[in-house]
């Protein structure tokens, strides 16, 4: 097996030697890198204006790294008298362990639609939920919490900057190295794949086995052409690692 990883940035390198630690050749692809969003400066002015109660809800550790970051430089702290959410079990540890807050996420289900059933989520009306996110991402528990009379805004913490490859090259080194197995975590990963990966070369793409981390995303790499789809029942290293051994 030989694997190419197309998680950005720092976790993306770790996992990559998480692999070549297990003797499994793996290849850092990231095809964007994360800066700093346009709305962060106004994080804390944000924060501010919620009423005691209100929800703070962070999608990912990126948002927590850029919002946690803000509120360092601007001498602020994250209010004891909010409520914090993420949709995964290592994000909410992860803000836990940066904020000293508490956090609730779901246990069966880390997407969107698992945070919807919890039992915090079900009357909201008048409620106000600060989302911490991209600057793009699924507007699904926006949608659902508005119809439950919740009044949602968004803080786009931070944003994917595409990075500029030959991906001919790349591609080639992929093939040489015997690339069959692909780690994509997001639908923006996806896409920008398909994107970036020229005509000639979709087929081998599509040969490949992804390994992706939810029903949601893996749904839409069939119907672009995927025979060969994992879902790792979580999003961080450590179970995308212990996914990839299982599946060779």
């Amino acid at each position: 097996m030989a694997v190419l990883v197309t998680r950005p940035d720092e976790r993306g390198r770790q996992l990559v030697k998480m692999l070549s630690q297990s003797g499994v050749t793996a290849l850092h692809l990231p095809l964007f890198t994360l800066e700093e969003g346009y709305e962060l400066v106004n994080l804390p002015t944000r924060l501010n204006q919620l009423n005691a109660g209100d929800y703070v809800f962070l999608v990912s550790k990126s948002a927590v790294d850029f919002a946690d970051k803000i509120l360092k430089k601007t001498n602020n702290i994250w209010r004891k008298d909010l409520h914090f959410f993420t949709v995964g079990e290592r994000t909410a540890q992860y803000f836990s362990c940066q904020s000293e807050r508490n956090v609730r996420y779901p246990i069966c289900s880390e997407s969107s639609e698992g945070l919807l059933e919890l039992p915090e989520m079900q009357f909201l009306q008048g409620k106000q939920i600060l989302i911490l996110r991209a600057n793009s991402g699924r507007d699904f528990f926006r949608k659902q919490a508005e119809l439950r009379g919740a009044l949602v805004s968004y803080v786009e913490c931070y944003r994917r900057e595409p990075l500029l490859y030959d991906a001919e090259e790349k591609i080639n080194i992929c093939k040489r190295l015997g690339v069959n197995t692909i780690v994509a975590t997001s639908l923006d990963i996806v896409q920008s794949l398909l994107t970036f990966v020229p005509e000639n070369d979709q087929a081998w793409l599509k040969q490949c086995t992804l390994i992706t981390v939810s029903q949601r995303i893996a749904n839409f790499t069939k119907e672009a052409g995927w025979a060969n789809v994992v879902i790792s029942p979580k999003a961080d290293n450590t179970s995308l690692l212990n996914t990839l051994l299982k599946t060779h």
